[in-house]
Parts: C-alpha cells; sequence; structure tokens
C-alpha cells in the first residue's frame, strides 16, 4: 500500500533544479509517481515503505535539494514562509542597489552624468575610483551576492550546475578580472586595463530584483488553495456535557455534536440533529441557491448557515473531511507533472552544461579572431553568455500554469485529478454522457397526473398519496412528494402486492394503484386513458393507474425529470466544438426522447455496465478523444476506459476514484468549465514554453556576438541578466492571466 507525501525542496533556483531532484526521485526504489514544482518549490510523489521515503529524503539530499516533510494543515505557515521569502529578498535586493548605485555611476556615469562624473574623477582620480568600487563589490558579493556563490559553486563541482552557478562564474570572472587590473596592471596590455565592476554588481541587483518580483508573483499561485483553507472556521461550539464551549476546530472528534448559528460556516462533516435551516453550499458545490437542511440531511465543513441554528454531530473531521480531500485534490492537481513536461525537464537537464560549454567556446572564437583588444572582449562575451541563458523561464512556463490553472479550475467546481486529464481533455472531440444523476436528478418524479373525467386534480392526489404514504417504492415515494403540503387522511388497509401495485382505504372507500395490467385484471376500464398512455410512454415515462371502488380515478407519470442546467451543458459543449453522445441502461424510448429534448444526436440505450465500455469503443472507431461522465457505481468501468473520465461530484465515491477529473456539484454544465479551463491552461503553457526557448535561441547568438562584425552591437553582462530577468516575469505575468479564467 503507497501513501503519497507532498515536501518542500530546498535550493530550487531554476527548471533544472527541478529537473535533477525529478530524476533523484525517481532512481529511488519505491518512489512512484514524482513530480517535481518549480514553481512552489515542492515535490509530490507515493512511497510503498517507510524505507522508500527515507531513501527518497536521501537521494535529494545529494543531489543538492534538501527537503522536508510539509503538514497537510499548515498553510498558513506556508503563507507566512513565502510573504518571509519577499520581505528578505527585497531587503536584499535594496541593499544591492545602494551598494551597486555608486559603483556604476563611478564607472560608467560619464555615459549619464558626465560633469558629476568627471568631477569625481578630477578630485579623486581613476585608482582611488577603482579601490572604491572594488571595496564597495566585495561587500556586496560577500552580502546579498553570497547567496549564489554559496549554492552555485557546490553544485559545480557535484556535476550539476545550475543559475546560482551561472551568476557565480559570471560574477565571479567578472570580480575576478577587474581586481587583477587593479592589482598589477603592468601584467596586461594598456589596452585590456579596464574594469567589469559595475557589471557585477549590476548583475547581482538585477537577478535579486528578478527574484523578488518572482516571489511576490509566487504569493499569489497559491490563492486558491488559501481560499479553500479559508473555508474553515477557527472556532466551534461543542457540546461539553451538556454546556456549548467554544474549543478550536481541530479539537473536535467524530460523533461530537457541535453548534453552527445563523451566518456561520459549518466546522465539519456532519449530520443534523436538530434544527432545520437553508445551507449555502456554493463555495463547494458552484450551485447558488441555498439547500434546505433538517435532522438527518447531512451537511459539509465550510458551508455556510444561512438562517436557524442546527445542532449536528460530526461525521469526518480534520484530514477525512471532504474540504480536507478537495484541498488535497487541488494540491496533487497543482504539483501535477504534464507529458509535456517530461521534454522540457530534458531539456533543461542539459541546458546549463550546454551554456558553460557555449560560453567557453564563445571567449575561445573571440579570443582567436576578435578584435583588440581581446580579453576584455573574452570577459564581456563569456558572462553575457552565462548570464543571459539561465533556464528560469523554461522551469516556470509549466508548473506556474498548472498551479494557477487548477487552482482557477476549483473555485469554479471543477477538480482535476491527474496533469494526464488536464492534457487531454483540451483534445476531446466528443463527450459521452450517462443518462441518470447526470444530465437528470437521478430520482423519480412525478410529472403527470391526468385525473378521470370528473374528478379533481387534487383530491384525486390526496386520496393516491395517502395509499401510497406507507410505501418505500421510489414511485410511490415521487406521488407522496409530489403532495407535499397538502392534507389527506391516513389510509387504512394498506397493502402492497408485489409486481402489481398498492390497495387501502380512505375513508373508508377502496382505492387501487398499480400497474395498467393490474387494475385491468380487476375489471377497471382504462381506455379513456389509452392516448395519454402512448403519449407518455413514448417520452419514457412510466405510467400507473389509479381507481376508486373499481371506478377510474387517475394516469400518474413518473419519470426521472431532466436537470435545469442539461440543455445549457449541451449547448456549451457544442459551442466549443465537442460532439455530444447519450450512453445509458435505461429503454431507448426514454433515452431518444431526453436526446431529443436536449439536441443530442447520438444515442446508445439499453446497455450494461460492461456495455458501455463496448459502446465507448464503438464512439472512438471514427478517431474521437471520447470524455465519458457518469455518477453512479455502474459507470466506474466506463470512467476508467474513456480516454478522460469526468464523475459528478454528487455521485458515488467509487465514480470519483475512477475519474480523472470530479464537478464539485451535479451541474452538468460544469464539464464546459472542465474543457473551458483545460484549453486555457494548456495554450498558456504553450505560450511561456514559446517565449521561453524563443527568447534563449534569440539572444544566445546576441550574447555571444554575432551582431557585432555587422553593426557594432555587443550585449552588456548588465543588460543580459535584465533582460534574464524579464523573461521569467514575462512567464509569470502570463500565467497569473489564468487567475480570472472564465468560461
Amino acid at each position: 500500500m503507497s501513501d503519497s507525501f507532498q515536501i518542500r525542496i530546498e535550493n530550487m533556483s531554476c527548471g533544472a533544479c527541478a529537473a535533477r531532484a525529478q530524476k533523484a526521485l525517481e532512481e529511488v526504489d519505491g518512489i512512484a509517481d514524482a513530480a517535481v514544482n518549480f514553481a512552489d518549490e515542492s515535490a509530490y510523489f507515493t512511497a510503498n515503505s517507510a524505507k522508500a521515503l527515507k531513501d527518497a529524503f536521501a537521494a535529494l539530499e545529494r543531489a543538492g535539494y534538501p527537503g522536508s516533510l510539509k503538514a497537510d494543515e499548515d498553510v498558513a505557515a506556508r503563507r507566512e514562509a513565502k510573504e518571509n521569502d519577499v520581505v528578505v529578498l527585497r531587503r536584499s535586493t535594496l541593499f544591492a542597489a545602494a551598494l551597486a548605485l555608486p559603483v556604476f555611476i563611478l564607472e560608467m556615469g560619464s555615459h549619464l552624468f558626465p560633469a558629476i562624473h568627471h568631477a569625481i574623477h578630477n578630485s579623486i582620480g581613476t585608482e582611488t575610483s577603482w579601490q572604491l568600487q572594488s571595496v564597495l563589490t566585495t561587500l556586496l558579493l560577500i552580502g546579498p551576492g553570497a547567496r549564489f556563490f554559496k549554492r552555485g559553486i557546490p553544485a559545480l563541482f557535484r556535476g550539476a550546475p545550475d543559475m546560482n552557478s551561472l551568476v557565480a562564474l559570471g560574477t565571479g570572472a567578472a570580480f575576478a578580472y577587474s581586481a587583477f587590473v587593479l592589482a598589477a596592471p603592468e601584467l596586461l596590455p594598456k589596452q585590456s586595463r579596464a574594469v567589469y565592476f559595475e557589471s557585477a554588481c549590476v548583475i547581482i541587483v538585477l537577478i535579486l530584483l528578478g527574484r523578488w518580483l518572482e516571489a511576490r508573483a509566487k504569493t499569489r499561485t497559491g490563492a486558491a488553495i488559501e481560499r479553500l483553507i479559508g473555508l474553515r472556521p477557527d472556532l466551534v461550539r461543542v457540546d461539553i456535557d451538556g454546556k456549548w464551549e467554544e474549543r478550536p476546530v481541530g479539537a473536535l472528534i467524530t460523533g461530537q455534536q457541535f453548534m453552527v448559528r445563523a451566518g456561520e460556516r459549518i466546522a465539519s462533516d456532519g449530520e443534523v440533529v436538530d434544527g432545520v435551516s437553508d445551507v449555502d453550499q456554493s463555495m463547494l458545490t458552484g450551485e447558488p441557491m441555498p439547500v434546505s437542511k433538517g435532522a438527518g440531511d447531512l451537511v459539509t465543513g465550510g458551508t455556510i448557515n444561512t438562517e436557524g441554528t442546527l445542532i449536528c454531530r460530526a461525521t469526518a473531521t480534520g484530514k477525512d473531511s471532504k474540504l480536507a480531500q478537495i484541498i488535497r485534490l487541488v494540491e496533487t492537481a497543482q504539483g501535477a507533472r504534464l507529458p509535456i513536461q517530461a521534454l522540457v525537464d530534458q531539456v533543461t537537464l542539459r541546458f546549463v552544461p550546454a551554456v558553460l560549454i557555449a560560453a567557453v567556446v564563445t571567449m575561445i572564437v573571440w579570443g582567436l579572431v576578435g578584435p583588440e583588444p581581446q580579453l576584455p572582449f573574452m570577459l564581456v562575451v563569456g558572462v553575457s553568455v552565462l548570464i543571459i541563458a539561465c533556464p528560469c523561464a523554461m522551469g516556470l512556463a509549466t508548473p506556474t500554469s498548472i498551479m494557477i490553472g487548477t487552482g482557477r479550475a476549483a473555485e469554479l467546481g471543477v477538480l482535476f485529478r491527474t496533469g494526464n486529464a488536464l492534457q487531454h481533455l483540451q483534445s476531446a472531440t466528443l463527450v459521452a454522457f450517462d443518462k441518470t444523476g447526470t444530465l437528470t436528478e437521478g430520482r423519480p418524479t412525478l410529472v403527470g397526473i391526468m385525473p378521470a373525467e370528473g374528478i379533481d386534480r387534487d383530491s384525486a392526489l390526496a386520496a393516491i398519496a395517502s395509499v401510497e404514504a406507507s410505501s418505500q417504492h421510489p414511485a410511490a415515494r415521487a406521488i407522496v412528494d409530489a403532495a407535499a403540503g397538502m392534507t389527506f387522511p391516513e389510509a387504512t388497509g394498506a397493502t402492497a402486492l408485489l409486481g402489481r401495485g398498492v390497495m387501502g382505504y380512505v375513508d373508508g372507500i377502496q382505492i387501487h394503484v398499480g400497474k395498467h395490467g393490474w387494475l385491468t385484471e380487476l375489471g377497471v376500464d382504462l381506455t379513456s386513458f389509452d392516448v395519454e398512455r402512448d403519449a407518455a410512454q413514448a417520452k419514457g415515462q412510466t405510467v400507473f393507474f389509479a381507481a376508486r371502488s373499481g371506478q377510474p380515478l387517475a394516469m400518474l407519470a413518473i419519470s426521472d425529470k431532466t436537470k435545469s442546467s442539461a440543455k445549457e451543458a449541451i449547448r456549451l459543449l457544442k459551442l466549443r466544438g465537442l460532439r455530444v453522445a447519450l450512453i445509458s441502461g435505461d429503454g431507448a424510448a426514454a433515452v431518444d426522447h431526453l436526446a431529443d429534448e436536449l439536441g443530442i444526436e447520438t444515442t446508445i440505450s439499453e446497455v450494461l455496465p460492461e456495455g458501455k465500455i463496448e459502446a465507448l469503443d464503438s464512439l472512438r472507431r471514427d478517431g474521437d478523444v471520447v470524455a465519458f461522465v457518469g455518477d453512479g457505481i455502474n459507470d466506474a468501468p466506463a470512467l476508467a476506459h474513456a480516454d478522460i473520465g469526468i464523475a459528478v461530484g454528487t455521485g458515488t465515491d467509487v465514480a470519483m476514484d475512477a475519474a480523472d477529473v470530479v464537478l464539485m456539484g451535479g451541474d452538468p454544465a460544469s464539464v464546459a468549465v472542465a474543457v473551458a479551463a483545460s484549453r486555457k491552461t494548456m495554450r498558456n503553457i504553450r505560450q511561456n514554453l514559446i517565449w521561453a526557448f524563443g527568447y534563449n535561441v534569440a539572444l544566445i547568438p546576441v550574447a555571444a556576438g554575432v551582431l557585432y562584425p555587422f553593426f557594432g552591437i555587443l550585449l552588456s553582462p548588465g543588460l543580459a541578466a535584465g533582460a534574464m530577468g524579464m523573461s521569467s516575469l514575462f512567464v509569470l505575468s502570463n500565467a497569473l492571466r489564468l487567475r480570472k479564467m472564465t468560461v
């Protein structure tokens, strides 16, 4: 039996880091489904033993990315840690900028502030200016810039260079060359006696600025999880020896009674023991109308009690609650590893070593054929290539979009359980629906009553409901529910006859309710209902008849009522270019009638659960990618067999376990939401990847100096650092657009 784990990983500075951590986990025996998310610096995996978990931590440690377990409930602490990272990076950036500004003015001020620059140099001289720059640069490198050397150099020696390694090599080379010029200028040709302290400073400042802005953006990527956690109240009133006392919600245990007042959030999943109220479940199901709750009804933690006071008994608390399960599903989805990510990981894993080689080759070429002075040119192009080619944007492109896209989908009532589902649902060409409980309410409803000539409708319904009141048959329940609010006498001698119907006495008069054949056997003439019966049966409705003292009383039509949003759901799917089919075990008349009502062209009826698998295969024969939507235990095989299985959240646990996507409410229109979320998230990922790869493909040659022979353009290390930072910010900003995603 395997358990799922989510751990926080340190030293995640670029996409190459995530790829290496991923590879380290995949090589551990007993670890499966490993996925490393660079965006939230986390790893997700399953371990089949305590030894496998221990080996996973050891493997990450050896790879240079130590990890620690993340508590399921500790979202507030994680939020605080992210905010602390932002504060630390802000301070480091401002301190680095304060040290770098004088260096920049002293070295480059002639271009911006010529008067001030010449005045300073005339008063202190060039050598003193260089000495001052060296002191300030040293302070910057051992202060705010030390993080790059502490992480980058060990990674280099491990043979796993990352972004920190590139920054450490680039700034270190610029500083070392400048220090050598300052200490022993006589050993260099006169034309090579130039310092690049400002390049080292500007690189550090701009990369710190990029990381600060990136960290600020990352604090918003987990907003969906935080909003879900915010649905849970901090305190709950519990019954302690007959007295109601406030306790932390974490102290609530299964079986304990708790009170919920009007306007408060329900603390835990439970069963109503006393009280009547309407409960707003919209934050979990997306359905706007409050649902009436009374004794015996189930309530879900995180929903809002809108009116009266409810006394509930806790049925599931903490990590076993429905809200906690939803949060875990969202976290799993946000850590999902999409198939497209495998290609990205392979590229980023080899990218940094390739950049190091490219930088060395570039320097050699400039040394051999470059203009005089060759040594400074070699340094500038080498450092520029190292800095501009950082694969940060590539590492952020996929996981950031996944985090925000799946989080927004959860807010809209859609949970992606696997990364494959998020990627594959965009390719669906046909959506096949189960009928009962998916497009219909899933329970019999009295949809029509035709009283005999001269009989009042309400009096007929009251008499029939009196006889049916003691029956537990679904059709009887539908009739009694239809008579809710009516006053009718209690029947006497009510008896159910298996396969026929029910009989009893109301005010001393005998009433029979049942099938056509039985009442005909009793001598009741039902021919006056023939036209209505044929019309109802053509719609797939189940028809019953009632007689009073041997005379026709009424015809009743019972059907599974179509969900109010079903027609809109089909319209939205067709609007997105999807074909729709209906698969059901019900008779052809009922299935065809519903299909005509909703505008569904393809129907497959009277199929057993295993027959639904054959039906899905038949739909695939034309090359369609098929998503199947179901809710019952009998739908589980089809949900598992479909290209994408979508379970209605109001259905059975078995169905939801078999599905790739779960709709938190019972609204079939959420299928269109799921499709839109998949398409928009994957489009966002493609945009990010095109930018990230295009950026590197375009600017690495520029940094290497290919434009210099033609236009005299050479990219400075400072500008390279700025361009690298802007690339990552573009990816993050583009991904954050998904927070406003709508259907």
